[in-house]
């Protein structure tokens, strides 16, 4: 990458850091959480604790990346990458339900570092908001990477432990890449088309709190989509349904960045967050591989723009509130995420069914979206 102009380096690094922390360390879980299950190594319940345990490290994490600043940020990416991979391989000798909960949460530790940190060193440090679908498009393109690593590793014989191993060293590899550009203190002359133009200020408040049902909104999609394609589709491989989560994932960031500077933040925050709750119940409304391969795309296909509309506007109000607002938006995110699994594993226990908890998260994305008109 050395002969890539130092712009387009300085976006890839953190969108590398995005794909090892959040791709790889977050969501890689989604993928082998069948496997997982299938295996007698957790429980249906079990993983949903390990779930909910990973989203409150990541909530702790949000807290310990309130003390990242631009120009120390470089060392919390490096630290959130060499955690990640070191998260990952451990996971491959533990056995015990607890051990597997505790593990994942300091994942989640690392994960929220992950995205605040490349955030703060890209949008801040680096001045490069027009770096930004770039940066978070690093989260699909981890997540359709370590889900196809697993389907290719699984159909070579690996099970469960083998695969956390083979992920916790290509994560390390990954990160490898993207370690020399982390640690150059010269920032990059960005040419004129990619200077920042001053963009709408909405209100901080509100903001964080749409962003929060949002972080509700979507993680039931995100944490059980390949369990429920397994259970409704057994001769399915449900890793490649996740995959192509991740794939929808990484252009959309594109997308959505170039409707944000359109539409400005209301409207196409609104936008997103109403085709979101679609997507989030769209099993429900056509159930069958249809279905769920439709919700795949369009949830993969919004999530990250959610965060491509919203952290870049968050960046802007931080101009007028005190405190790292990016680290608040990812704390409050992450009290999203917590619930969510916490909700799913309750209704379920009622219902038997997940098609509750899809309800309740679409309905929380809609009210997101109204608040998005009325409220920012």
């Amino acid at each position: 990458m050395s002969r890539l102009p130092a712009w387009i380096r300085s976006a890839i690094d953190a969108a590398l850091v995005m794909a090892i922390g959040m791709g790889f360390g977050r969501f890689a879980y989604t993928a082998l959480y069948p496997h997982i299950v299938e295996e007698g190594v957790l429980s249906l319940s079990g993983g949903s604790l390990a779930a909910s345990a990973n989203y409150a490290g990541y909530l702790i994490g949000a807290l310990l990346a309130v003390k990242a600043r631009p120009a120390s940020a470089h060392r919390f990416c490096l630290w959130a990458v060499a955690g990640t991979a070191a998260c990952l391989a451990l996971l491959a000798v533990l056995d015990a339900t607890w051990a597997i909960v505790a593990m994942r949460g300091i994942a989640g530790i690392f994960s929220a570092i992950s995205m605040v940190a490349a955030s703060v060193w890209l949008l801040e440090h680096r001045q490069h908001l027009q770096g930004a679908p770039l940066l978070y498009a690093g989260v699909g393109v981890g997540i359709a990477l370590s889900a196809e690593l697993v389907v290719v590793a699984s159909r070579l014989g690996l099970e469960s432990p083998g695969l956390w191993l083979m992920l916790g060293v290509s994560s390390l590899v990954l990160g490898g890449l993207a370690v020399p550009g982390l640690t150059t203190s010269t920032a990059p002359e960005w040419p004129s088309s990619t200077v920042p133009r001053q963009g709408e200020v909405v209100r901080a408040l509100p903001l964080v709190t749409i962003y929060g049902l949002a972080g509700f909104g979507y993680i039931i999609t995100a944490t059980y989509l390949p369990l429920l394609v397994k259970t409704a589709l057994p001769d399915v491989d449900s890793a490649h349904v996740w995959a192509v989560f991740g794939l929808g994932a990484a252009p959309s960031c594109f997308l959505w960045h170039r409707l944000h500077r359109r539409f400005g933040t209301r409207r196409s925050l609104a936008g997103n967050l109403g085709l979101q709750a679609f997507g989030v119940v769209l099993p429900i409304l056509v159930p069958g591989g249809v279905g769920y391969l439709a919700s795949a795309l369009l949830v993969g296909g919004t999530f990250m723009g959610t965060v491509t509309i919203a952290m870049p506007a968050a960046q802007q109000a931080a101009r007028r509130a005190r405190g790292n607002l990016l680290a608040g938006m990812t704390l409050t995110y992450s009290i999203g995420q917590i619930i969510g699994p916490l909700a799913a594993t309750g209704l379920h226990a009622i219902s038997h069914s997940f098609q509750g908890a899809l309800l309740a998260a679409g309905a929380a994305l809609l009210v997101g979206a109204s608040m998005s008109l009325a409220a920012l």
